[in-house]
């Protein structure tokens, strides 16, 4: 069992803790950070763990073995290296930086103080996602002809915060909520982005907004794609790949549907799991070594170098290489 803190305990950072707390066998939260101490302090309690105000009080704690971030944006990089630099092995929700340069430096203090790096990326974690990898990785669609993708949901509007209604903290209105997923999903399994172009239509701004995202892909293999992604639309999750023998989809969490030659359809529903929990308990056994950790370093580069490509396409309403 690894004892951990948890920094940062708005929306997100509660979540993480009530999937986590007593129900993991393997981490367990020991020390909470948060700057609303107030507010934080019910959940605290609840979760027999002490709080404070401050990442160096979590990182002096004897107890703490390694750290969780659920922290605005910008300050994942700075904290990442702090953390790295105490010997930690440090989990990051998504997205792990802003730009490719901070992403790259976040894995390189990691890699340089022997620690794990963690991501939080849980729908690699959904069942449908780790059959849609495995399919592709078993060469049953032949040849990979295009992958494409939607994610919407209204977690923007039911739970707001002011920091992620800031251009510079969520760029691209929701590449950092929903978009980030969907990249994440198509570079597991399409490998690095080469070029993007991408549009952003805004209907609204503020506490609950409405804007659209739509950018299409070309991947240093030659694959192309594209993908969508809905501000406030009911939640839906589509990632969808093409082959000259067949095509995999991924519907939601629970669900495959493999279509085949001749006109053939099979339907795979599997059992649901806690993405969450199941994210920090795969961190947990890299961290002690019972296994490697799922996410590769590169592949958190090469997402948050296609997310920086995609913003800049947004900004100039041209196709920007990666």
């Amino acid at each position: 069992m690894i004892n951990a803190a948890i920094i940062g305990l708005g929306w997100w950072g509660r979540n993480i803790v009530q999937c986590v707390q007593g129900k993991s066998t393997k981490l367990r939260f020991v020390h909470g950070v948060s700057k609303e101490i107030d507010a934080a302090l019910p959940i605290a309690e609840a979760n027999g763990f002490i709080l404070s105000d401050d990442l160096d009080k979590a990182l002096a704690d004897k107890r703490v073995e390694a750290v969780v971030l659920a922290t605005p944006h910008s300050l994942h990089t700075d904290q990442i290296v702090r953390i790295a630099k105490a010997g930690k092995p440090v989990f990051c929700e998504k997205p792990l930086a802003l730009k490719r340069a901070d992403a790259e430096r976040s894995v390189a203090a990691c890699s340089q103080a022997g620690v794990l790096l963690g991501l939080g990326t849980n729908k690699r974690f959904w069942p449908s996602m780790a059959e849609l990898r495995r399919i592709a990785a078993s060469g049953a669609l032949g040849r990979l002809m295009m992958i494409e993708g939607h994610y919407s949901n209204e977690n923007s509007g039911l739970h707001f915060s002011a920091w992620r209604d800031s251009p510079s903290e969520s760029p691209g209105g929701g590449m950092t909520g929903t978009g980030i997923h969907l990249l994440d999903a198509f570079v597991s399994l399409a490998g690095p982005v080469a070029e993007v172009n991408a549009r952003l239509v805004t209907q609204r701004k503020g506490h609950d907004p409405r804007d659209a995202i739509s950018t299409t892909f070309t991947f240093a293999s030659g694959l192309p794609g594209y993908f969508g992604a809905v501000r406030a639309s009911p939640v839906y999750w589509r990632v969808h790949l093409f082959g000259d023998e067949g095509s995999a989809e991924a519907l939601g969490e629970i669900q495959v549907v493999l279509r085949s030659r001749g006109g053939k359809t099979e339907v795979r529903d599997f059992p649901k799991v806690d993405s969450l929990l199941a994210e920090l308990d795969a961190f947990a056994d890299a961290a002690t070594g019972r296994a490697p950790y799922p996410i590769k370093p590169q592949e958190m580069v090469d997402v948050v170098a296609a997310f920086e490509a995609i913003i800049r396409s947004m900004e100039t309403g041209k196709p920007v290489p990666v």
